[in-house]
């Protein structure tokens, strides 16, 4: 049952109650101008992953400032975003089984939507699924181009499947999905554009090996926050599927610049606003949110604008934060703002996000996404 927001409209930053997802809204738009901007100067589309933000507010917000829709990773995501008025989605994932395909195509005589696929077996049920409702799926072959994680080799295999897709009665072949994932978080720039670049000749070859048969891709996807400037600078791909940027958490923050430096393009616009619950020694406080308000899978949480402080631990209700200096210590019932390690599944844990700004809060947007699992 979803639970009532921490705040109400206009109530001031300090009467939000804890623990709470905060949107900094001017560091939200200006992250969100940046990217279609970028995009648009260098003439690729942008389709921002919605698995970020769960919200069907932040999407109409970056379709409005010029992305072409967005992504999902599941069918219930993709529903809730056509509910919302958003579209057109492209799925870039694997959907198998019926009840999950059967309402992939219903989807479909909705809004402008795509799905992916790295198996034969796949694109036959997605087939029969469109021909029981009467559509035509729109199907991207994706390639594994080193993640190794879903997709097909690129090359020959990646052509056998696009002609079976191109074949079937009740699909259109859409493109190529090639999206490498642990690219996004390898820390050396000149690395991150390595890999990006590898990944660039596989997706390359296999374009070239489709075209020669005619089968032209309206769609190469692929990109995220840490290496999108290599994706649209490539000649390969032509739309990115950013997601983190609209946030920017703790873990892209690592990544280095060109120059080795730590400075990104774009503000920490998202932290879980938490209350000191307990001061029990001179350098320590303990606040009100641990592992149920936010993720820890890619490491703690770090303090916003508060050099002084380091995250200890977490448990399920507490985070632990030590400070160098005792008068640097924050008081019992302070509040303290969490930079998020990874922002996607720590969204997920939370029913609304409460934009802020100029110190007052401006809006309440439910996570009309959480929990769509399937």
């Amino acid at each position: 049952m979803t639970q009532c927001p921490a705040a109400r409209i206009g109530d001031k930053l300090e009467e939000i109650d804890t623990p709470a997802l905060v949107v900094d809204l001017d560091a939200l738009e200006a992250n969100i101008r940046y990217m279609s901007t970028f995009a648009a100067a260098n003439g690729v589309r942008l389709r921002p992953h919605a698995k970020t933000h769960k919200c069907s507010a932040i999407a109409r917000l970056q379709v409005e400032a010029g992305a072409v829709g967005v992504c999902c990773q599941k069918v219930g995501e993709a529903e809730a975003m056509a509910n919302a008025g958003i579209a057109d989605v492209l799925v870039t994932n694997e959907i198998v089984g019926r009840s999950k395909l059967d309402r992939l195509a219903a989807l479909s005589k909705r809004i402008r939507l795509a799905v992916c696929a790295d198996h034969p077996d796949n694109v036959a049920e997605i087939d029969a699924a469109a021909a029981r409702f009467g559509t035509v799926l729109t199907v991207l072959v994706e390639i594994d181009v080193g993640a190794g994680r879903c997709g097909t080799q690129p090359g020959e295999k990646a052509l056998e499947l696009a002609r079976r897709i191109s074949a079937a009665p009740n699909l259109r072949f859409g493109g190529v999905q090639a999206y490498h994932g642990p690219a996004q978080h390898v820390r050396s720039h000149a690395e991150r554009r390595q890999t990006i670049e590898k990944a660039g000749r596989d997706v390359r070859r296999t374009l070239d090996l489709l075209e020669a048969e005619g089968l032209h891709s309206d769609i190469v996807g692929g990109a995220g926050t840490g290496s999108y400037a290599f994706e649209a600078a490539s000649g390969v791909w032509n739309e990115l599927q950013v997601g983190s940027y609209v946030f920017m958490d703790q873990d892209y923050a690592l990544n280095l610049g060109a120059e080795g430096e730590r400075v990104s393009e774009f503000r920490h616009s998202l932290t879980l606003k938490t209350t000191v619950m307990s001061t029990p020694t001179p350098d320590m406080v303990v606040t009100d949110a641990g592992l149920k308000a936010y993720s820890a899978d890619s490491g703690l949480p770090a303090l916003l604008d508060c050099p002084a402080g380091e995250v200890l631990k977490s448990s399920d209700e507490h985070t632990a934060i030590r400070f160098a200096r005792p008068e640097d210590r924050p008081a019992l019932g302070e509040a303290v703002h969490l930079i998020p390690g990874h922002c996607d599944p720590t969204v997920n844990l939370h029913d609304w996000i409460i934009g802020v700004r100029g110190g007052r809060v401006e809006c309440l947007w439910p996570v009309d996404a959480r929990g769509a699992l399937f």
